[in-house]
């Protein structure tokens, strides 16, 4: 990652960067230089397989220590309080229907970082994020995909989806 390169977050998104700075620098931190410690009671160093992998474990480790230290630092958390309510917008719950198949699709527009579909979590740097970034409801958009042209039409624009709860 860039040096320079900003960083866009939800608040979330930031949080959670904060927490795996922190479980890096403590739990992992520990864990692998008790690894060492133990690799270096079997004795010669020099051909032991324990301790080269603890070494290049505490290496990754160390590495994304600063990676996550140089987001965290670049980071622009974004403020849904700084965009006009009715167009899409990073931190924006977006509801599309693919008009030729009549399929809809929820989302939550966030930084490429927290991207993750598996969760309705869209990235703005995905065609159909970069498509929807500032349109409002009611508009159709044509975004070319790996299966062709789609067209989209906005549904609802809204603050977060509040997490559904299981019932027990």
């Amino acid at each position: 990652m860039n040096d320079k390169a900003e960083l866009v977050l939800t608040k979330e998104g930031l949080v959670k960067l904060e927490e795996e700075l922190d479980e890096l620098k403590t739990v992992h931190r520990r864990e692998v230089n008790e690894r060492i410690r133990q690799a270096k009671e079997f004795g010669d160093i020099s051909e032991n397989a324990e301790y080269e992998a603890a070494k290049q474990e505490q290496a990754f480790v160390e590495g994304r220590v600063q990676r996550v230290e140089t987001m965290i630092r670049n980071a622009r958390v974004i403020d849904e309080s700084d965009y006009v309510s009715d167009e899409v917008h990073l931190g924006a719950f977006v509801k599309v229907k693919d008009t030729k198949a009549g399929t809809t699709m929820e989302f939550t527009l966030v930084g490429s970082t927290e991207a993750d579909p598996a969760n309705q979590r869209l990235s703005n740097e995905s065609p159909l994020g970069r498509a929807l970034v500032g349109r409002k409801k009611g508009e159709t958009i044509d975004v070319t995909t790996p299966r062709g042209v789609r067209a989209y039409k906005i549904e609802s624009i809204g603050k977060k989806k509040a997490a559904a709860k299981k019932a027990s």
